[in-house]
């Protein structure tokens, strides 16, 4: 997986998955344009890189907003000159809360980011691919896009929705050269999962986070860069075949069902 002479793009860069793809991509050759809304957040990510030897750039933007994103693309494109993987990864978690008394407010703002804002990195990048005659597209949906989970309403939905969006536009550009496939993470070591953990139990989140593990059946959550492995790989010309896939890197959570036998086989 060698991006030397390669541009990234990553959105949500400034933590979590998106700071560990950037690392990978960074540490093998590419220039990395992060994107995110948290100012200080991306511009740790970005020191992060040029420490390492990476030549990296930070742009702030709120991927709801098209002029936004037509913006990073825009400096994108002024200060490397292509845009050949793009990780459209900027996402929120939302509030846990049944349908019936989840904030209308909230469901939309969920929906705002996660959905519309994997719409309009497609919408204002995959153009650019299409020019180029190549490029890959990752986006994050989440395991929560391939089965429900109580109390998570919009995120649910949204990621759902991510999935459709991948899909649709994988078949769309195909022929220019250009894909596009999205991963479904499960439960994984970052700020997202502690949060939720913190939602269903502000006076021990740490018994949710026991009882979360122990349904995985490798026993603990995944980390951010194992995750990132996957986008490097699909955004890689190991993945030359590989478009409109949706990839699931959990445990083996949703294999199991959650059902995990109490002895290892041997």
């Amino acid at each position: 997986m060698d991006f030397h002479g390669k541009v990234a793009v990553i959105t949500g860069g400034g933590n979590g998955l998106g700071r560990a793809a950037a690392v990978g991509f960074a540490s093998r050759g590419a220039k990395v344009v992060i994107v995110d809304l948290d100012r200080a957040a991306g511009e740790a990510t970005a020191g992060i890189l040029r420490q390492q030897g990476g030549e990296a750039h930070f742009v702030p933007a709120d991927v709801t907003q098209s002029a936004e994103v037509q913006n990073y693309v825009k400096v994108a494109l002024e200060r490397y000159g292509a845009i050949d993987c793009f990780y459209n990864n900027a996402g929120i978690e939302g509030s846990v809360a049944p349908t019936h008394q989840y904030d209308e407010d909230m469901f939309d703002r969920v929906m705002a980011v996660n959905v519309k804002g994997i719409f309009l990195g497609l919408r204002h990048v995959l153009p650019v691919m299409i020019r180029q005659g190549h490029g890959s597209v990752v986006n994050t949906a989440s395991v929560a896009g391939l089965v429900g989970s109580p109390g998570m309403p919009a995120y649910v939905a949204s990621k759902h929705a991510v999935i459709g969006l991948t899909k649709t536009a994988s078949g769309e550009v195909a022929r220019s050269g250009v894909r596009v496939n999205c991963i479904c993470p499960g439960p994984i070591d970052t700020r997202m999962i502690h949060s939720l953990e913190a939602m269903l139990n502000p006076s021990d989140p740490d018994s949710i986070g026991s009882r979360y593990q122990s349904t995985i059946p490798i026993g603990r959550y995944g980390t951010a860069e194992e995750v990132a492995n996957l986008v490097l790989f699909l955004s890689s010309s190991l993945a030359s075949n590989i478009t409109g896939a949706q990839y699931v890197v959990d445990g083996g959570r949703t294999a199991t069902g959650g059902a995990v036998t109490s002895t290892p086989v041997r």
